[in-house]
């Protein structure tokens, strides 16, 4: 076979589990082209993307203007890595930390990639400006997270699939429940050496599990009377998902150390960053952290391009008028339902939870009639469906894929 022969879905499906590493379990359909909030199977069948990469295509798939930035710094200068200076890189940071409103921005290229790098700074601030006794720092994180899948970050996940065989972990870590003040500020009171609090403002892959009112806000007080740097991860909920530029814009509460990817590229190639002002950013001199690939002129041009994408096209508004459409009309939808139990979420990040047990395979089953209904999700945790459509989607697109997702749904409150 060619490399450029076209391929079946199924025959796609068949090269992949065969020499590909079997660490995903996708939804069986292969994609081949996206546009906007579509994307087509090899055999042409169109469908609403309503995953968008994990929010990574907020802006859509395949955005002129970001293809276009993308192409045309990769046919002038692609890679020089960190050892010399390149003309976009100090383009880019000024960019973004303008843009988000920090002194400095450390460039990386994935989420987990970004987590580290964030709790290297923390862990160096903590002995340096703390003055915590050295590899005595502490970082609190929640139960439930998702930060990625690296050695450190899975010593404090409490997913066993994530962690089982992949020891000895890393310490430094303390796990407390998530939205709980009560928690927090009794590991706060007890523990000098805590240098950090990571959380994600919304937890995605637990199944957009929003916090309670304030949490944001009074955990960052907390924070503040303690001294303890406020992370947060927002790899997947920044850059408008949430129907703010930040989802903790919801809360007026500025982090200490900010974790962007994903959307920061639009897709289209991966960037990622660490922003902090100098107290913080400034422990990190020569030597002390890198990446060959972090801050490349791809990457710099790529990212102010979705960046400027966001403002222009008022993406982080649009979000948040038709999150609140859309939970409205599912809400309608579920006061009579015995298939689905609730609809969560902010701006376009939302998840149904389906009346089954974690172990069941009802979502699976409603995401593969959802596929043929021409509408691509995925479950989480089981019985969660996560819907995050690219932020570009319209009024009349987004009631179209509620008219799909309730008569899907529909069709398994009949079998119950």
């Amino acid at each position: 076979m060619a490399v450029l022969d076209q391929l079946t879905s199924q025959q796609a499906i068949d090269l992949e589990n065969k020499y590909g590493a079997h660490n995903y379990h996708p939804l069986p359909v292969v994609l081949s082209k996206g546009e906007g909030v579509f994307v087509w199977d090899v055999e042409g069948k169109k469908y609403y993307d309503f995953l968008s990469a994990y929010s990574a295509v907020n802006q859509g798939h395949c955005h002129p203007k970001i293809v276009d930035a993308m192409v045309d710094q990769a046919r002038t200068l692609t890679l020089t890595s960190r050892a010399f200076h390149n003309d976009m890189l100090g383009k880019y940071e000024a960019y973004v930390a303008k843009y988000f409103g920090f002194d400095k921005v450390l460039p990386m290229n994935t989420g987990a990639e970004a987590v580290e790098t964030a709790l290297k700074i923390c862990r160096k601030w903590a002995y340096e400006v703390k003055g915590i006794e050295n590899h005595q720092a502490e970082i609190i994180v929640c139960k439930n997270n998702f930060h990625g899948r690296t050695t450190t970050i899975i010593s404090f996940s409490n997913d066993p699939v994530a962690r089982e065989h992949f020891g000895p972990f890393t310490d430094g870590f303390i796990k407390i429940e998530y939205d709980n003040l009560q928690e927090l500020e009794a590991t706060l009171k007890s523990n000098p050496n805590v240098a950090g609090f990571l959380v994600e403002p919304i937890q995605g892959e637990a199944g957009v599990y929003v916090p309670s009112e304030n949490y944001l806000s009074k955990a960052k007080a907390l924070c503040e009377e303690h001294d303890v740097l406020f992370i947060a991860d927002e790899v997947q909920t920044g850059i408008a998902r949430t129907g703010r530029l930040l989802a903790v814009d919801h809360e007026n509460v500025k982090p200490d150390i900010l974790i962007l990817g994903k959307a920061l590229s639009g897709g289209a190639y991966p960037v990622s960053a660490v922003l902090a002002n100098d107290p913080v950013m400034n422990v990190i001199q020569p030597g002390n952290h890198g990446s060959t690939f972090g801050g490349n002129p791809v990457a710099s041009a790529v990212a102010m391009a979705a960046l400027e994408v966001v403002k222009d096209e008022s993406l982080a508004e649009n979000a948040e008028k038709l999150g609140q459409l859309f939970r409205s009309e599912l809400d309608k939808f579920i006061e009579t339902s015995t298939i689905t139990t609730l609809v969560r979420g902010k701006g376009l990040l939302n998840a149904i939870v389906i009346n089954d047990s974690e172990d069941g395979e009802t979502a699976w089953n409603i995401c593969l009639a959802l596929r043929d209904n021409g509408l691509l999700a995925k479950p989480t945790h089981g019985n969660i469906i996560r819907f995050a459509p690219p932020l570009v989607i319209t009024e009349a697109q987004l009631l179209d894929c509620v008219s799909i997702i309730i008569k899907t749904l529909k069709q398994f409150e009949s079998k119950s």
